[in-house]
């Protein structure tokens, strides 16, 4: 289980105040809000890239909240990929699995495995720089998910793809979590996302959770004037 107690941080322009949630063993949660709510911040800081400034992290009932990032064993993707262009597909995946020292065969079959479910097994020989826009984002999510990693930080990682795309991705997404049964923290602004991906649905606004819970619940139920305009309710009372 991943917790988040009361996790504040002031970045200036973004910030999170008194922000609270449980994330359950393999449970895929979705963190909804628009541009500059603060929900990259969540992520960053779950990853240790900043510490909070109050507040405490729990990661399987440790407290990892000024733990180093290389020892929480969390992975992260980001929308715009950051790929080594210097190297083949394969070698991109296996990166961190080379610097785990893992043995070649089993970072071989580990690699083959998840480069099968995203559907870029025919790729793997390939230079990156001669990928698509969705074979990129295969290739960084399968090189987050080769890790094994308790928790996988996915910080809108079909933003950047076309309609198409994004619905054969979102499909991938879904067969990865549901073979490696990760605990997943995924923010976007896509509805669709939302209701394909989430077991449940986080609402944040200027910095502060302002409603979880199931998908259905949350957007037949808003509690809030913000998000019933936010997720479109047709009649407000």
């Amino acid at each position: 289980m991943l917790r988040l107690e009361r996790i504040s941080k002031d970045l200036g322009e973004f910030k999170l105040t008194d922000v609270s949630l449980d994330i359950g063993q393999g449970e895929y949660m979705v963190i909804l809000g628009p541009t500059g709510a603060g929900k990259t911040i969540i992520l960053e800081t779950v990853a240790g890239i900043y510490p909070p400034d109050s507040g405490r992290i729990e990661l399987n009932g440790e407290d990892i909240t000024f733990a180093d990032p290389k020892d929480r064993n969390i992975s992260m993707v980001y929308q715009d990929f950051m790929l080594f262009p210097h190297l083949s597909v394969f070698d991109n995946i296996a990166f961190g699995l080379s610097v785990r020292k893992v043995p070649r065969d089993e970072a071989e079959r580990r690699v083959n495995e998840v480069a099968e479910i995203m559907g870029i097994s025919h790729l793997l020989r390939r230079s990156v720089t001669n990928l698509s826009g969705g074979e990129k984002q295969r290739t960084a999510i399968s090189r987050a998910i080769v890790m094994e990693p308790d928790v996988l930080l996915l910080d809108e990682p079909l933003s950047a793809l076309d309609g198409k795309t994004r619905e054969r991705l979102r499909k991938e997404l879904k067969r990865l979590h549901t073979r490696y049964k990760t605990t997943v923290l995924h923010v976007t602004h896509n509805f669709e996302e939302v209701f394909s991906l989430a077991d449940r649905v986080a609402v944040i606004n200027e910095g502060r959770i302002i409603q979880a819970g199931e998908p259905d619940q949350v957007f037949s139920k808003p509690e809030s004037h913000f998000i019933a305009e936010f997720v479109g309710t047709t009649n407000i009372f």
